[in-house]
């Protein structure tokens, strides 16, 4: 089981691969500080806002739902 916070890092960092994308690259089409993304990527930020969510999706060219619509994030999947 994973941690929020450790579905969303695994999340970002499939998108990256599949999508070719830096995370400079994510930093500036989200939004986001490349230090802000660093540390969610790197499980430092003890709770991530939706609204960072919602960033990070829009940087990826996608919906929030597109975003969170992953193995990664079913509620069995989650230590919540």
């Amino acid at each position: 089981m994973n941690s929020v916070n450790h579905a969303l890092a695994l999340r970002i960092d499939e998108l990256l691969k599949k999508k070719k994308m830096t995370r400079y690259r994510l930093a500036m089409n989200s939004g986001l500080t490349h230090s802000t993304l660093k540390n969610i990527i790197h499980e430092t930020v003890k709770d991530n806002l939706l609204s960072t969510t919602i960033l990070i999706a829009s940087g990826f060219d996608m919906t929030v739902s597109e975003f969170l619509d992953s193995p990664l994030f079913k509620e069995e999947n989650l230590n919540i």
